[in-house]
């Protein structure tokens, strides 16, 4: 009996055992955390899953019941695969889709033609923004928009950047959360960033999340365009697609760059990717002064204000934003770079490029004096801006504290790091995808 005490301790006082008990006892939280995320997404799920667990628990009973001769076993497995059919249906076109990718049909081809007007043949103007779409930038530029109050996010830099980023949620919760961000990069004109964040061929290579892109209408007169965007999103949702109308001012001294969502009844709505029918990004591009505080007007800002509705939970997105934006925005310094060094070695620029060069000239003194925006002024209390307030009890600061419990325990366990590693990874993901979509 002793001689097996002994062995028991000494397996026990192993560290490797001890590492993975630890493991164990602080996965706890994040089993917890799965746990609530089961639940929620079992009271989101589709009609015909409610029907199929339904006929599962209800058929057998009536089976089992139902005097013999009465063909009921047949019925019930007639009625079962009819209800799973939808099922097996969705995984086998995911599947086929995986499997053997098909090219564009000619039919598909011939619709395009049909309809794609970019050679202004036969544009309707009924897509173009117009000057009360400018007016309403403006107003959202100098806090006037009388909306709620801008919740401090974060603050980050890195050489040769500056970000703030801002958030609020809509009056009585209506419509989706609001996000108002703040870009400085030196050694960057508004002309580079201007045509960087227009051109779609090549935001293709600096964007991982942008599946497709295309240019279903624009005027040459005026710059307004109405383009298709397809953005990858993780693999628990389906990829969404954009219908965007845009269109540029120029003001002189800085460009308004407006686009929100457009329902064009002439691209056909699929089941998938998913449509997205709320949004609007917009953004102010202006020379300022250079981080370095030598005067020089070497750096460019981008005011961004942004919002959309993804058909993802709120605070789910608010989490995964929140938690990757900055790190999107470091990526997208090294895009910015190759871009301006392409443009230096005499590439000829895109269609978009070429279209984002012609605005719609609207004097100076337009829009009003936009000293609000000054980083001095944004600490002040009077701004309309004010430091988020802690919310205790609330579903992503438990998540947040169960990983923060697995990065503190579990420093040398393998278990913990694949853990932590992989929440991380998730979250950023999320974040990456939403930020990205609102340059």
């Amino acid at each position: 009996m002793e001689i097996m005490h002994k062995q028991t301790f000494s397996i026990f006082n192993k560290p490797a055992v001890v590492q993975t008990c630890a493991d164990l006892l602080t996965m706890f939280p994040f089993w917890v955390a799965i746990a609530i995320g089961l639940v929620l997404g079992w009271s989101w799920k589709p009609r015909w899953v409610s029907l199929l667990v339904l006929g599962l628990r209800t058929r057998p009973r009536l089976v089992w019941s139902t005097p013999p001769g009465f063909g009921a076993r047949r019925v019930w497995l007639a009625v079962t695969a009819y209800t799973a059919y939808p099922v097996l249906k969705e995984i086998w076109l995911k599947f086929r889709s995986w499997m053997w990718p098909r090219g564009q049909s000619s039919s598909e081809q011939q619709f395009e033609t049909s309809v794609s007007l970019g050679n202004g043949g036969d544009i309707s103007n009924d897509w173009a923004l117009t000057t009360e779409d400018l007016v309403e930038f403006c107003n959202k530029v100098e806090c006037q928009d009388r909306g709620v109050k801008w919740n401090e996010l974060l603050e980050r830099s890195a050489d040769g950047m500056f970000y703030q980023a801002w958030r609020r949620d809509p009056v009585d919760n209506v419509g989706p959360t609001e996000y108002k961000t703040r870009l400085v990069m030196d050694n960057a004109t508004p002309e580079e960033i201007r045509d960087f964040f227009w051109d779609d061929e090549y935001r293709k290579e600096w964007d991982d999340m942008c599946a497709y892109a295309k240019t279903w209408e624009e005027c040459p007169r005026t710059g307004s365009m109405v383009v298709q965007w397809v953005r990858k999103f993780p693999f628990f949702c389906k990829d969404r697609e954009y219908i965007i109308s845009r269109r540029i001012w120029d003001a002189g001294n800085a460009y308004y760059c407006v686009s929100k969502a457009y329902s064009n009844s002439k691209i056909p709505r699929r089941t998938a990717p998913r449509r997205v029918d709320v949004y609007y990004s917009s953004w102010r591009i202006r020379a300022v002064e250079s981080l370095k505080g030598d005067g020089q007007m070497t750096a460019c800002e981008v005011l961004l204000f942004h919002h959309e509705d993804m058909g993802i939970q709120r605070d789910l997105a608010k989490l995964g934003i929140r938690q990757g934006m900055w790190g999107c925005v470091k990526k997208m310094q090294p895009g910015l770079r190759k871009y301006q060094t392409l443009r230096g070695q005499g590439k000829p620029p895109s269609n978009c490029a070429r279209m984002a060069r012609i605005n719609t000239k609207v004097p100076t003194t337009y829009v009003r004096n936009l000293s609000l925006l000054d980083p001095s002024i944004l600490e002040t209390d009077d701004n309309g801006v004010e430091k988020e307030k802690s919310k205790g009890g609330h579903l992503r600061w438990f998540i947040l504290g169960g990983a923060l419990a697995l990065a503190c325990g579990v420093d040398r366990g393998a278990v913990g790091k694949v853990l932590v590693f992989g929440l991380a990874r998730r979250l950023g993901r999320l974040g990456r995808k939403a930020e990205l979509v609102t340059y």
